[in-house]
């Protein structure tokens, strides 16, 4: 993997520093432009309980992550190591983003940790979050003002430093007549309904709680001052938690827009590797999901000389065998991935494209073809059924006995392209130009094991027989088998599809190879 390297503009190395950033409350969708920027640079990210697996997910392998874990009065790490944590990183020269829940000036010590790092002069910059208060009632369908009942909206904290009674002036807030909202206040809720009663507030008023607001499990009760209390105990809902009172929390039955999504409440992992995940993931998203994006596989393009010299050899072969006439020569790509390695070693040996003018080009499905359709080539053959081994019926019946296929595609890939070729009586050279890699960040991993013991995931969506493999193979023994035999996966072909049931995944498939009919399939399910 390419070391990052970190210059300021004037060529010399950057010296180390700290971005204090918000992650929002939990969906991947609030995340602002600057901060997915900063995550994808970075060399360290060190981040809260409360920052979202969706996001976490965000996170490329490579980076270094640090979960300091701060949840109420639980704190993996102390506050003062995760200071020293920050300063000691940025001092290593190494870009840091201090990744905090909602935003990390409302409640989130962010002033406490700027302090500390001002004191060491420490570069920061502070890249707010869309914050819970606001983003969780929305989310709730409750508008935090209201021309009709709420001119006014006030944050306030529910939990104090450890020792210290909560220094709340209720007669001030009874009094304002306003939106109140209360955050990380689940576990006194029944002492601020009283307290706010007691001085004042009718009994009767309208009040809410929404717990994992903005994620996949988010739930929402309403009641009143009096009441709400019993009701969140009955319901089992704990942090984390928003505490919302006041008239404008009658609007929140009217106003429900997640669920009304066609994929609202719904949580997804997929595995399609890098940024083939955005398109699906994206599209996911519109309609209302939650995406965990597990690479489960990652492609490297193939570094030794010998492995180039191959690469090398066949292009030259195909370049001096169209030159001098002698056979048909066809090209051949069964990934995205593969179409985009042959053009990079082209352009790294300086080759022209135009060397290869008389060639056939033969893709295995329609986002094969559509890279190679960027490079201004369109493919002369795909098969109907986007698999190896159509792919390999289709070009038999094509080819002449003499003729050339080179396959240039992954180091382990399908053994059913070539034997019906070779029962053509056509040469086939297999070409690997890139490899694929199983890793995931050991946080990840354990989040994702704990969601889909909980139920959380509703499917995994498999795009290849490689990420299937891969996705298993993050995990082994019983942990394993546990996890797959839980897990329902949404395959995108044939192949794919027994591969995953192989492993012991409850499996499903699109109608066709492609990620729109991936989607179209889940619509369906719902």
């Amino acid at each position: 993997m390419m070391e990052k390297k970190r210059m300021d503009g004037k060529g010399s190395e950057k010296k180390g520093k700290v971005w204090l950033a918000g992650a929002g409350p939990g969906d991947a969708g609030l995340l602002t432009r600057k901060t997915v920027s900063l995550l994808k640079t970075a060399d360290v990210v060190v981040y809260d309980a409360l920052v979202s697996t969706e996001i976490l997910s965000m996170i490329p392998d490579q980076t270094e992550m640090i979960n300091v874990g701060k949840r109420r009065d639980h704190h993996l790490v102390p506050q003062e190591e995760i200071n020293r944590i920050l300063a000691e990183k940025a001092k290593e020269g190494k870009q840091v983003v201090r990744l905090k829940g909602g935003d990390p000036f409302v409640f989130g010590r962010g002033g406490e940790e700027l302090e500390f790092l001002e004191s060491e002069r420490v570069l920061f910059e502070v890249v707010p979050g869309i914050s819970s208060c606001t983003a969780v009632p929305a989310y709730a369908g409750i508008p935090v003002t209201h021309r009709d009942c709420a001119s006014s909206f006030h944050v306030i904290t529910g939990h104090m430093k450890k020792g210290k009674t909560p220094d709340i002036d209720y007669e001030a807030l009874v009094r304002m007549n306003a939106t109140l909202v209360f955050l990380m206040g689940v576990t006194a809720l029944e002492e601020i309904c009283e307290n706010l009663i007691r001085f004042g507030m009718s009994p009767e008023m309208p009040a809410a709680v929404v717990s994992n607001g903005t994620c996949k499990d988010q739930k929402a009760l309403t009641s009143t001052v009096a009441l709400l209390p019993e009701k969140v105990k009955e319901a089992g809902i704990g942090a984390p938690a928003v505490i919302v009172v006041g008239k404008v929390c009658t609007y929140g039955e009217r106003f429900q827009w997640i669920e009304k999504l066609p994929l609202g409440g719904r949580q997804y992992i997929v595995t399609r590797p890098g940024k083939q995940n955005k398109r699906l993931a994206e599209q996911l998203r519109m309609l209302g999901a939650r995406v965990i994006e597990c690479s489960a596989i990652s492609t490297e393009a193939l570094q030794s000389e010998e492995e180039r010299r191959k690469i090398r050899e066949a292009l030259y072969g195909i370049k001096e065998r169209i030159e001098s006439q002698e056979t048909n020569e066809w090209i051949v790509f069964t990934s995205a991935v593969g179409v985009k390695e042959w053009f990079i070693f082209l352009d790294e040996e300086e080759m022209d494209v135009r060397s290869f003018w008389k060639a056939k080009f033969a893709v295995i499905g329609k986002g094969t073809a559509q890279e190679l359709k960027h490079h201004g080539i369109r493919p002369d053959l795909i098969p109907e059924i986007y698999e190896a081994g159509e792919l390999g019926k289709l070009l038999a019946s094509c080819v002449k006995p003499g003729d050339h296929v080179t396959a240039f595609r992954a180091r382990e890939a399908s053994k059913e392209l070539f034997p019906p070729i070779r029962d053509a009586k056509a040469i086939c050279v297999d070409i690997p130009v890139y490899e694929t890699i199983t890793r995931m960040h050991a946080e990840l991993k354990e989040r994702i094991c704990k969601l889909t013991r909980e139920q959380q995931i509703d499917a995994v969506l498999f795009t290849s027989e490689s990420t299937v493999r891969g996705f298993a193979n993050i995990f082994s023994g019983e942990e394993q088998k546990q996890i797959l035999s839980d897990s329902c996966a949404l395959c995108i072909g044939r192949k794919t599809k027994e591969e995953a049931m192989r492993f012991g995944m409850k499996a499903n498939m699109s109608r066709e190879a492609t990620v729109d009919s991936m989607v179209e399939k889940l619509l369906e399910t719902t």
